[in-house]
């Protein structure tokens, strides 16, 4: 693996820990920070990001030729490209996490004692964030954000294929901390590629990282919660389903399905499986799991599946695990919801799932009853999004269930801390 920074290897420890002592340092300054300096920062950076597009483009442009070379899947591509505007979008994303309440500092809940003690739980920073991920530049300016709104330090680590793309990034975002006066450490890029600052990151920088958020494949995740020596956040992989319930709407179904599956068909809120009510009309299944063909999407299905349309192939028990992030879903037919529930809960990866039904009963138990961050009712699983949910922008889903689950924005990048008030209470013996 190339080291673009010019340091040499037995270096790497040195320049992590470098990032480390001054992401701590940062980090203090941070949890200080008025609203308006981060916003200020934030409006700044955003407007360099439309000032720097065309170098932005140009740098993208390289990551993609050097990933074409490398036979990147179309996939991973997809993730790679900028457009003029997936740069406008990054710009927005920046002003719409500057628009949102600050979280700093919030109090959450407040009581009294009948000793006269008064408690609050006030909203604090987690301190130093390290994100490691790969293939989309676009993560560099929404974790930034993100981070910086909340009042962390961050340290990014982006993937090689997309190196110069961050780089060019994350130049905006310094541009933006140096105009609002902030630490330039507030927001730092891993300055190489070599695989050892991940490494590092993972198990030689405990006493300056307070989490870590992966972001990327199911290898890069499966490495971060293994070797981690801190709190880990974030989800394996996003094998999502969309259950077409007897009662669904055939036409708001093939709105949902095509959506759900073809809108970007590697994100982690891609739909991979089709589950259809077997008293679902076979004509309108029929339609539907053609309409997938007719767009492209490969079909694996199950025999009630491949009935219904001789394009479709056999699917095998590995189909029902894999999150394709690719033009494939794995299709099948259940007895109605719950048998749905039960080949969710059996196969799925608790990320996002979706019920089209114009039955509220039925929508009712299966949002009750699914175990996932996410479940949805007559909407495609693509708005597994934070930025849809109103958040800004978001790091990724977690589907942990401690602390953060769901999309991670400004307020799941906090923490908490107990304020207590006296007047010379001192507890008795």
């Amino acid at each position: 693996m190339s080291n673009d920074s010019g340091v040499g290897p037995g270096a790497i420890s040195t320049l992590m820990l470098g990032l480390g002592r001054a992401a701590r340092s940062a980090a203090g300054v941070l949890a200080l920070t008025p609203r308006a300096a981060k916003d200020a920062a934030l409006l700044a950076a955003a407007a360099e990001l439309r000032a720097s597009a065309a170098g932005i483009l140009e740098a993208n442009a390289r990551d993609v030729q050097a990933a074409l070379g490398a036979a990147l899947g179309s996939a991973l591509l997809d993730r790679l490209l900028l457009t003029p505007a997936r740069v406008e979008a990054m710009a927005r994303g920046l002003e719409e996490v500057a628009a949102l309440a600050d979280p700093v500092g919030g109090v959450t809940a407040e009581w009294s004692r009948p000793n006269g003690l008064r408690i609050q739980r006030v909203r604090v920073p987690l301190g130093v964030i390290g994100i490691i991920y790969e293939s989309r530049p676009n993560v560099t300016a929404d974790a930034g954000a993100l981070c910086l709104k909340s009042g962390n330090a961050v340290i990014l680590r982006g993937g090689s294929e997309s190196f110069h793309s961050s780089r060019a990034i994350h130049r905006c975002l310094a541009a933006g901390l140096a105009n609002a006066g902030l630490p330039p450490a507030a927001v730092q890029l891993v300055p190489t590629t070599d695989r050892e600052a991940v490494s590092v990151m993972l198990g030689g920088m405990n006493d300056f990282i307070d989490v870590l958020v992966p972001r990327g494949g199911r290898s890069l995740i499966e490495r971060v919660r293994r070797d981690a020596r801190v709190p880990v956040i974030g989800h394996l992989e996003g094998n999502c389903h969309v259950y077409v319930d007897a009662a669904a709407d055939p036409a708001m179904a093939r709105d949902i399905v095509l959506n759900a599956k073809l809108r970007r068909t590697g994100v982690c809120g891609a739909a991979e499986t089709l589950l259809i009510d077997r008293a679902f009309p076979a004509a309108a299944a029929g339609r539907l799991v053609a309409a997938l063909i007719d767009a492209g999407c490969a079909v694996r299905g199950d025999e009630g599946c491949c009935a219904l349309d001789p394009r479709v192939t056999a699917a095998t028990d590995d189909d029902w695990y894999t999150e394709y992030l690719d033009a494939i879903i794995a299709a099948r037919l259940v007895d109605g919801v719950d048998a749905a529930i039960a080949h969710i809960g059996h196969y799925g990866s608790a990320h996002t799932e979706s019920i089209v039904t114009a039955d509220a009963t039925t929508a009712e138990r299966f949002l009750a009853r699914i175990d996932s961050a996410i479940v949805l009712h007559n909407a495609s699983t693509q708005f597994a999004d934070g930025g849809e949910f109103g958040m800004g922008a978001e790091i990724g889903i977690s589907t942990d269930k401690l602390h953060a689950r769901g999309p991670v924005g400004v307020e799941q990048l906090t923490s908490y801390k107990y304020v207590v008030r006296g007047a010379g209470q001192v507890r008795p013996g």
